[in-house]
């Protein structure tokens, strides 16, 4: 068996086509071979369709591969992301829960296209889902990905800040899986459950100590600690409450589109050195693929 090592240039974390990012899954992985990735996961939204064309390409290019997929939570009135790790894509429960979880996009994005309408830009949803493709999983970033094609906005991040979260003309809240679905989901599917990017949620401090108490009482198994959405101080207050809670550590780029991402594949610093890597828990898993 190879032992993964403690600074394994490892991405957990990364989306394709077949959820929000722009990059086909075979051109993801042939981007994670070009920068240096030992070990890859596809972690798309609710959705695990782009697994099988990974698998196939990462193959041909010798990489490790994990099977993975980012599921959409409502916890504390906030949308929270778990990443399902090394779960079976064809596992029923988790097959089922996803496609739940899916079917309430295109109502949310006919209201998001209502409220654009309102603030003087209409025929948002058709632009918008020129940039899916995949039509049940419209999402804020395809939305504002035509909102700067348009020139409403200089770039994605200025769409968000002006138009697509809470209190803004577009935003519309959705109401996601519970937390107690989507670990449970992902432990059926035999994967590990992994809290994504925590710093972004902005909870205070009673209600982040208790999304990770629940995800810890029922089976969730580790938090991204390095991430694009982390400084330093975030990887130190992360790697601190995984210390105290008894967390593996994930490291992931949450990649989606090349000129649009924070982080490229492969190019976040090493994990904390003092803690337990998620991929050391993979080991007996993951093969080579061949």
């Amino acid at each position: 068996m190879t032992v993964y090592p403690h600074d394994l240039n490892a991405d957990l974390h990364a989306h394709s086509i077949y959820s929000d990012g722009t990059l086909t899954p075979e051109a993801l992985v042939a981007r994670a071979c070009e920068r240096g990735v030992e070990l890859f996961a596809l972690t798309d939204h609710d959705e695990t369709s782009g697994i099988a064309r990974a698998r196939v390409a990462a193959a041909a290019r010798d990489l490790r591969f994990v099977a993975g997929v980012e599921v959409s939570v409502s916890f504390a009135g906030a949308t929270v992301h778990v990443v399902g790790l090394d779960v079976d894509p064809d596992e029923l429960r988790l097959r089922e829960g996803l496609a739940h979880t899916r079917s309430g996009r295109m109502r949310r994005a006919q209201e998001m296209e209502e409220g654009l309408a309102k603030a003087g830009i209409p025929d948002a949803l058709e632009g918008a889902l020129k940039y899916a493709g995949n039509l049940d999983l419209v999402s804020r970033t395809h939305f504002a990905r035509y909102l700067v094609e348009v020139g409403a906005c200089r770039d994605t991040a200025d769409v968000f800040r002006r138009f697509l979260t809470e209190g803004k003309p577009g935003f519309v809240p959705h109401r996601w899986a519970s937390l107690r679905d989507a670990v449970t989901w992902i432990n059926h599917a035999d994967g590990l459950a992994v809290i994504a990017h925590p710093s972004r949620y902005r909870f205070t401090a009673n209600e982040e100590y208790a999304l990770f108490n629940e995800f810890k009482s029922l089976g969730g198994a580790g938090v991204e600690v390095v991430t694009a959405a982390h400084g330093s101080a975030e990887i130190a207050k992360y790697a601190e409450l995984a210390v105290e809670l008894d967390l593996l550590a994930s490291r992931g780029s949450d990649f989606h589109a090349p000129d649009e991402s924070r982080t490229d594949l492969g190019r976040l610093p090493d994990l904390p050195g003092r803690l337990r890597p998620v991929w050391q828990a993979l080991e007996h898993r993951v093969q080579r693929a061949s």
